[in-house]
């Protein structure tokens, strides 16, 4: 099938290169002709595990291509993807400026019947102005459907290709069809694919992000209170993760959650609540302890060394909002280390793939260092941030002589507190004593 995709960034080039490694013909269109020029040289302007390595091969098939041309990307194409950013304005509400460009697009290149498929996670009722604007420009027949995409930075290309599940909200049963050929691949052993409505698809991708964030919040108002009662978060987090109707995906305490996805959806939904007289208790609830675990983690480092911390240096392992990505938008790291400098401390970090990205935030005001024992040497602590694997199971010897102090804040409680404790490494985490 030939199919267009409007975006280049995480959801829209993931989402091309996949559809293309399933045979389809994909040309990914951007406006931003620098990004394209570099795709189409081969290099990937985001990292992504596995991503490069799919481009480059669906690239060389000519499965795959990249332009700006986007009339005649939409003309060729049977399906158009939309997959470009919608971002927050300053009341929570979402930006639909690039989306609703992006349709206009379509409308004015329409040259017969598409399918025009929503990838952006857009607020509910948005088809229906899509189609209204598209009806002003056009009286080629089309329909519009809403797909939205569920994939985790640092494993998307597996999601893709191994999807849990296939939202199709759809009010035609021909779209319905043409959707379902193109993602038959992906269920050769099990039909996961559900189709509903198109408003009950938008809010889909709502509700369950913000589910999923209010699991973290949840585990750390629980490790909070855990400190004051003299619990253990982690053996509550395993008795309760036993639980079948529980289980164990996202109850791990820490510095709460970041990135391009929960906390604009989050905002979005309650924004979108206020719109309509239904004040989301729950998710404002969510949103506040997410803020405030970064301050606490904050706290725990000025209780110790006191409010004042001119002179000294801190070394921070990891800047990007989780492993496996070099994103750093609503990056736990970009508060800590703000308010630490604010205080006077002086920072030196590292991290496998954001280091360039932290770049463009913090400028010269912190160190970068090369590898993550090159952070430690004098420093005064050592601040876990992001969990990346090469920093769960370090030479906790060696880190205790390059230190000044033996002193670690572990913001995702990695490590054991008794083993660290025995080496004589100060140790705190959230939910322990």
């Amino acid at each position: 099938m030939n199919i267009t995709v409007i975006g280049t960034g995480y959801v829209g080039l993931v989402a091309g290169t996949c559809l293309a490694d399933m045979g389809n013909n994909v040309i990914c269109v951007d406006n931003n002709s620098e990004k394209i020029h570099l795709l189409q040289n081969g290099i990937v302007p985001i990292y992504e595990p596995g991503l490069e390595e799919l481009i480059n091969s669906n690239a060389k098939e000519n499965r795959l291509t990249f332009s700006t041309n986007t009339d005649k990307a939409i003309k060729q194409s049977e399906v158009c993807f939309i997959a470009v950013g919608t971002p927050q304005d300053n009341d929570g509400s979402v930006n639909l400026d690039a989306f609703m460009e992006a349709a206009k697009d379509i409308a004015k290149s329409m040259n017969g019947y598409k399918v025009i498929v929503n990838k952006s996670t857009v607020p509910v009722g948005t088809a229906e102005k899509i189609t209204k604007l598209i009806k002003e420009y056009t009286d080629y027949p089309f329909d519009v459907v809403s797909n939205p995409e569920f994939l985790k930075q640092g494993n998307a290309v597996d999601d893709f290709l191994y999807p849990d599940r296939i939202i199709i909200g759809s009010d035609s049963q021909k779209a319905t069809n043409i959707m379902q050929e193109i993602y038959a691949p992906y269920f050769r052993t099990s039909n996961r694919m559900i189709v509903m409505d198109v408003k009950s698809a938008e809010m889909t991708k709502y509700a369950a992000n913000s589910y999923l964030a209010s699991r973290i919040s949840f585990m750390n108002e629980m490790a909070n209170l855990c400190e004051k009662l003299g619990a253990n978060i982690n053996n509550v987090r395993i008795g309760i993760s036993s639980d079948s109707r529980i289980g164990s995906r996202f109850l791990f305490p820490g510095l709460g959650y970041g990135g391009s996805c929960f906390p604009k959806d989050i905002n979005a939904l309650i924004k979108m609540g206020e719109d309509n007289s239904c004040t989301m208790n729950i998710l404002n609830a969510v949103n506040m302890t997410n803020s405030l675990q970064r301050v606490r983690f904050v706290d725990k480092i000025t209780s110790y060394f006191g409010n004042d911390l001119n002179g000294l240096r801190f070394a921070v392992w990891g800047l990007s909002f989780k492993p496996k990505t070099d994103d750093m938008r609503e990056a736990p790291s970009v508060t800590v280390i703000n308010q630490l400098m604010e205080k006077g401390a002086r920072i030196t970090a590292y991290d496998p793939k954001a280091i360039e990205n932290a770049k463009k935030i913090f400028g010269n005001e912190i160190n970068y260092a090369r590898s993550s024992y090159d952070t430690l040497t004098n420093a005064d602590a050592l601040l876990l941030i992001t969990e990346w694997n090469e920093f769960r199971k370090p030479d906790f010897n060696r880190v205790k002589s390059l230190l000044k102090n033996p002193v670690i804040f572990d913001g995702r409680n990695l490590y054991n507190k008794t083993s660290l404790t025995e080496l004589g490494i100060k140790y705190f985490n959230f939910g322990e004593v």
